[in-house]
């Protein structure tokens, strides 16, 4: 008998290595939602359509990404967690080398739409996988670092397709970035333990409800309207950052601007540390701190003629979206407690919705031809989010779920 139960019990993670895979396959599988926004004129010259046209590219894999975390939260919760990156990992190898075979721009944004809905099935997963296998004081400081995965796919996903297209065509971005997610599959496969069962598998149905009964907490509920706004803002710089940099004043051309892009990532460096901060100030402190942050960097961004000081605050709005991001995530699952899937779950697609929106809304204000009234009120964004801070209850919590 002791025999039989030291088989089937789940391997303890090898917490280092699974938490790299997990880096790894947030980096890569977020990395999809940012691919087109530098392959925008692209599609649009390639198809011959309207940049407008072309950008929902990007917002069809966003919405369908906020849309497949609210059905593959659920899945996850019943049948496991890395069953369901597994599955969606193989199925996102399948769909986005067949992207690279598109023959129109709608057939292109229907593509992205699926890629976007098997993406989903990764982020609601790993965060409750570590919730339900890591140690408490392991889990702010995995979050930060899967979330630092996430934030720089935001960067590496451009510098990628950049890259590709311009050695090759846009096809190879599908193509390679297939290759990828096939690898991942296998690495994930080989290496992470599937975890403790849970002890009353959910059905989605009730899943479902419990999502409803989060939703009407007050302090998940402000935590949720904050969640919208982080890739609101983040997606929504870095679709116009392009045309920004290339007319006047800076007029810069396509390596420059790949290099504008990069520099960026310096920010992220922040995010793995977001649970030594927390644990140090507070996380209320360090939401608001985070949000100041990338609401002056991006509000400087807009209103600086200076190359040199667009990117320093430009590093300086990334690095407070990567303070944000974890420890956001952070406080919805100490919040919720036992309902820390439903919660993420339901966190995961609103922060979609932002990024849905994101450049929808800064290419709508772009239209006005004034560059700095399209990054000011994504700041003004920003600065609302951090007025709403105030109003998550300031109590103590513990870090681990009761």
């Amino acid at each position: 008998m002791q025999w039989a139960e030291k088989r089937t019990r789940p391997a303890a993670p090898n917490y280092p290595l699974t938490t790299g895979l997990l880096v790894w396959c947030g980096l890569v599988v977020v990395s999809s939602l940012y691919i087109t926004l530098p392959m925008v004129s692209v599609f649009a010259g390639a198809f011959h359509a309207s940049p407008d046209m072309a950008a929902w590219t990007s917002s069809a894999f966003s919405l369908a990404y906020g849309a497949g975390g609210l059905l593959f939260g659920p899945v996850s919760e019943r049948y496991g967690r890395k069953h369901t990156i597994l599955w969606g990992l193989a199925a996102l190898a399948f769909i986005t080398v067949l992207m690279g075979f598109a023959a129109n721009l709608p057939e292109l944004i229907a593509f992205r739409a699926v890629q976007g809905l098997a993406a989903a099935t990764f982020a609601p997963s790993a965060l409750a996988y570590i919730g339900e296998t890591y140690p408490a004081e392991k889990r702010v400081t995995t979050v930060g670092f899967v979330s630092t995965g996430f934030l720089v796919a935001g960067i590496a996903g451009q510098l990628f397709s950049s890259v590709v297209n311009g050695l090759l065509t846009w096809s190879y971005v599908f193509y390679f970035l297939g290759a990828l997610y096939l690898l991942s599959a296998v690495l994930v496969g080989a290496f992470v333990p599937k975890g403790e069962p849970r002890r009353s598998p959910a059905t989605v149905l009730a899943f479902f409800k419990q999502m409803g009964t989060v939703s009407f907490q007050r302090s998940l509920s402000v935590c949720y309207l904050i969640a919208v706004t982080l890739l609101f803002s983040f997606v929504g710089m870095y679709a116009v950052l392009g045309t920004y940099l290339s007319h006047a004043p800076f007029a810069l051309n396509a390596n420059q601007i790949f290099a504008v892009r990069a520099l960026g990532a310096i920010g992220m460096i922040c995010s793995p540390f977001a649970g030594r901060l927390v644990a140090k100030y507070g996380m209320e402190e360090m939401l608001r701190a985070g949000l100041a942050l990338a609401a002056a960097g991006l509000a400087a961004v807009g209103m600086s003629s200076s190359l040199a000081v667009s990117i320093v605050m430009s590093v300086v709005f990334v690095a407070g979206i990567s303070l944000t991001v974890p420890t956001l995530i952070s406080m919805v699952g100490s919040i919720a407690g036992d309902a820390r899937g439903a919660a993420i779950t339901l966190y995961m697609f609103v922060l979609f919705v932002g990024a849905t929106l994101g450049p929808i809304v800064a290419l709508a204000l772009l239209k006005t031809g004034s560059y700095m009234l399209t990054y000011e009120a994504l700041a003004a964004v920003l600065a609302l989010a951090f007025a709403a801070t105030f109003f998550v209850p300031d109590r103590k919590r513990k870090e681990a779920s009761r």
